[in-house]
C-alpha cells in the first residue's frame, strides 16, 4: 500500500474527516468553528484533487475501491469507488462547499458553530452519494441528507416561512426515498447470481422484462422528486424563496438527483429505458418548457433563479435520454457548469440579500450603480447560464442540443427555442434589478463586494472562463466512462 496511490482508502479518509471534522467544528465557539470549517473543506478539495490526479480517464471501470462486508448474509457490503462519471463532481463539491462557508462567514450569527458543523454532515453525505458501490450504501447517504437539510433550512431561513419550507423538502424527499428503496431490493432479489446490492453485480446481470419496468419507474419517480422532474418540482421554490442563500446554492449547484438518473435508474434497467424513451424525453420537455415560461413570470430573483434551475435540469434529463456518448458528457457537463454557475448566481443572491433585506423586484433597481462588482458578477454568471460561448455553459448545452438533435427533432426545436426564452427572462429581470437608478436609500448607500465575497466570485468565474475556452480537460475525463454507459444501453446482442 502506497502512501499517494491507488491503493491507499482516499474515498474512506474524505468520508471520515467531514464528520470529525464536523464534531470539531461543533465543540468550538463561533469564530474558530468558523475556521475549523472552513479547514476541514480545504483539506477535503485537496484530497479530491489528488483522487482526480491519479484517476486514469482511459480506464472504463471504477477505481480506488474499497470493499468491507458490512452485512453478508444479505449481500451488502461497504462498497467505495469512482468512475469517469463521478470523478469530478468530488473536487467541484469540495470547492462549492468552500464557497458556501466563505460566503456564510458573517451572515450566520445564530448558532453558527451548529451551522457549519452541518454543512461538513451535508457534505459528508453527499460525496458518499458520489461514491457509493453498494445500493444500500448509497441510499443510506441518500438519506442522510435529510437531517442536515431539515435543521439548515428550518432555523436559519431567510423567510418567514422556513419551518414549513423544511417540513415541505423533507416530506418529498422522505416520500421519494421509498420507491428508490423498493427499487434496489427489487433489484437484488431478482439477481440471477444470488441477492446482492453490489452495484457491478447488478450492472451486469440482466434482468426479466417486467421486473425493470417496475424497478425503472419506481426509480425515475424517486430520483425524479429531488431532481426535480415536473410535477415533482413545487419543493424547489418555495425552498429557493425561503432557505438560506448558501443552502440553496447546494441543492441548484448539486444536482444528486439528475446523478441518481444517470447512474441507477438507466442503466441498471436498460431494456425499460429504451422502451418508455418516450417518457423520459417527455418529462425533459416539460421542464425544459414550464420551467423557461415560469421563469419569464417571476417577481423574485430567488424564484426565477429557481425555475431556470428546473428549465437547465430538464435538458440535462433530455441529454441522458439520448443514450449517446454526446448526451452523457454534455449531461455530466452541465451537471458540473451547475456547481459553478447556479452555486455561484445564488450566492450572489446572498449577498445581495444581506444588504437590501429582499430580492423582490420591487425593492431592487439600480443596484449596479451602488454595487458594481456584484452586479458584473451576476451578469456574467447569468450569461454562462444561457450558454454564452467562452463559457463553460456554451460546450454542456452544445453537446446536449446536437445528442438531443439527433435522436428527436422535435425535442430539440424545442430546446432551441427555450434557450432565446432564457435569454429573455434572465436579461429582463436583470435590467429591472439591476439597472437603471435606485429608488430606495437602502441600495444606493449598499456596499459593494467584500475581499472574502470578491475570492469566492473570483474562483467561480475563473473556472467557468477555464472550462470555457478548454472543455476538453473535462470531456477528456468523461469520454471512456460515457461510451461504456451508452454499450450498457444497447439491446443485448448489439455492438456499438
Amino acid at each position: 500500500m502506497t502512501l499517494l496511490g491507488m491503493d491507499f482508502p482516499w474515498l474512506s479518509l474524505l468520508l471520515l474527516i467531514l464528520p470529525l471534522g464536523a464534531v470539531l467544528t461543533g465543540m468550538m465557539p463561533g469564530r474558530e468553528a468558523r475556521w475549523a470549517a472552513l479547514t476541514t473543506a480545504v483539506l477535503v478539495l485537496v484530497i479530491s484533487l489528488l483522487v482526480v490526479v491519479q484517476f486514469d480517464p482511459t480506464q472504463t471501470g471504477f477505481q480506488f475501491m474499497e470493499t468491507t462486508p458490512w452485512m453478508p448474509d444479505l449481500g451488502i457490503a461497504y462498497r467505495l469507488g469512482v468512475d469517469g462519471l463521478s470523478v469530478l463532481f468530488l473536487p467541484f463539491t469540495a470547492l462549492l462547499f468552500i464557497g458556501v462557508i466563505l460566503a456564510s462567514w458573517n451572515a450566520i450569527r445564530t448558532l453558527p458553530r451548529m451551522y457549519f458543523a452541518l454543512l461538513l454532515v451535508l457534505e459528508c453525505t453527499i460525496l458518499g452519494i458520489f461514491t457509493s458501490l453498494d445500493t444500500i450504501l448509497f441510499f443510506l447517504f441518500w438519506e442522510m441528507t435529510l437531517l442536515p437539510l431539515f435543521f439548515l433550512i428550518s432555523l436559519w431561513g431567510s423567510g418567514a416561512n422556513r419551518r414549513y419550507a423544511g417540513v415541505k423538502y423533507s416530506l418529498f424527499m422522505l416520500a421519494g426515498g421509498l420507491p428508490i428503496l423498493v427499487g434496489f431490493v427489487v433489484m437484488a432479489i431478482n439477481n440471477p447470481g444470488g441477492m446482492s446490492f453490489a452495484y457491478t453485480d447488478l450492472l451486469q446481470n440482466s434482468r426479466e422484462h417486467g421486473v425493470q419496468v417496475t424497478v425503472f419507474f419506481l426509480l425515475l419517480v424517486g430520483f425524479g422528486a429531488k431532481v426535480p422532474l415536473f410535477p415533482l418540482h413545487t419543493w424547489l421554490p418555495v425552498v429557493a424563496q425561503e432557505g438560506p442563500a448558501g443552502v440553496v446554492a447546494l441543492l441548484t449547484g448539486l444536482k444528486v438527483g439528475a446523478y441518481g438518473l444517470l447512474r441507477f435508474a438507466l442503466p441498471l434497467a436498460p431494456d425499460a429505458a429504451r422502451e418508455f424513451q418516450w417518457v423520459l424525453v417527455g418529462l425533459g420537455m416539460i421542464g425544459v418548457l414550464y420551467g423557461a415560461v415560469a421563469a419569464l413570470s417571476q417577481t423574485s430573483l430567488r424564484r426565477m433563479l429557481a425555475f431556470s434551475s428546473l428549465s437547465h435540469v430538464g435538458l440535462v434529463v433530455l441529454g441522458i435520454a439520448a443514450f449517446s456518448p454526446q448526451g452523457i458528457q454534455g449531461a455530466v457537463f452541465q451537471l458540473l457548469n451547475f456547481t459553478l454557475v447556479a452555486g455561484g448566481l445564488f450566492l450572489i443572491t446572498g449577498f445581495l440579500h444581506q444588504r437590501t433585506g429582499s430580492t423582490e423586484i420591487l425593492s431592487l433597481g439600480g443596484v449596479a450603480k451602488s454595487m458594481p462588482l456584484l452586479a458584473s458578477f451576476f451578469f456574467f454568471l447569468g450569461l454562462a447560464g444561457i450558454g454564452m460561448p467562452a463559457t463553460s455553459g456554451f460546450p454542456a448545452e452544445f453537446l446536449l442540443i446536437v445528442s438531443i438533435l439527433e435522436v428527436h427533432t422535435g425535442a430539440g426545436l424545442v430546446v432551441l427555442f427555450v434557450v432565446i426564452l432564457g435569454a429573455a427572462y434572465f436579461l429582463n429581470f436583470y435590467r429591472k434589478a439591476f439597472l437603471g437608478e435606485a429608488q430606495h436609500d437602502i441600495i444606493r448607500d449598499a456596499p459593494d463586494l467584500k475581499k472574502r465575497e470578491l475570492a469566492v466570485l473570483l474562483v467561480l468565474v475563473l473556472l467557468v472562463l477555464v472550462f470555457g475556452f478548454y472543455p476538453q480537460g473535462i470531456l477528456d475525463m468523461t469520454q471512456a466512462s460515457s461510451q461504456y454507459w451508452v454499450t450498457l444501453m444497447l439491446p443485448p446482442g448489439t455492438t456499438p
